[in-house]
């Protein structure tokens, strides 16, 4: 390998620009930690804060990653929106488990969750859905997402058929899309220190109910 390209080896970078994440500084619930973040990311200028990693895993045990955007969460848990025939959609289906890391790098931060996945109801898709832009919500009508395609004329004209199918009428929720909600049974807030000796403090869900954990960098 040339000697030009950069080394990932050699990139390091301590962690020293926050304070430190203490029980003490921690809010009771998972829900108003998470908020309390968010809006640090929102301010701080984060490109698409609400952008998270979404790791599901299908009937045979293999994983999958990708990156989507956050629509909602409450206490019940976090939402986002896809087609529940997309490999995600299949596997959530097929193993209801999923992973979400919210990868707020620039802050030296994360936020990673793990818990089970649930359809939400389909007025709540409905809803959302007559939210989104008109070009979105065709969108959502053209792609037969993760399917294999010969070119990127199959995806323009998969476009051109929504146009003309729905005209300059309103655009439904197709049957096929809707909203996935991951319940959370943990929920970690990890924060950078230096020489790699992180704070990661973990909300677990128990009988008594959420209890916070402090795990080893």
């Amino acid at each position: 390998m040339s000697s030009d390209l950069p080394s990932p080896a050699g990139m390091r970078r301590d962690y020293t620009e926050h304070g430190p994440l203490l029980e003490s500084s921690l809010a009771k619930e998972w829900t108003a930690q998470f908020a309390a973040w968010f809006a640090e990311a929102t301010a701080f200028g984060l490109p698409e804060p609400n952008a998270m990693i979404v790791s599901t895993a299908g009937a045979d045990g293999r994983p999958s990653s990708r990156t989507v955007l956050l629509k909602g969460y409450d206490p019940t848990g976090f939402v986002f929106f896809t087609n529940y025939e997309s490999r995600k959609g299949i596997e959530a289906a097929e193993n209801p488990y999923a992973s979400l890391v919210f990868p707020w790098f620039p802050m030296q931060r994360q936020v990673i969750v793990s818990g089970r996945v649930e359809r939400v109801s389909r007025a709540e898709t409905e809803e959302y859905f007559a939210s989104r832009p008109r070009g979105s919500q065709l969108g959502a009508w053209a792609s037969p997402q993760s399917r294999v395609l010969p070119d990127r004329d199959a995806v323009e004209a998969g476009l051109t058929a929504a146009v003309e199918r729905f005209g300059a009428g309103p655009v439904p929720a197709p049957p096929h899309w809707g909203g996935l909600r991951v319940v959370p049974e943990t929920v970690e807030f990890w924060q950078g220190r230096s020489n790699r000796l992180h704070d990661r403090l973990r909300y677990r869900g128990a009988d008594r109910g959420w209890i916070v954990e402090r795990l080893a960098p």
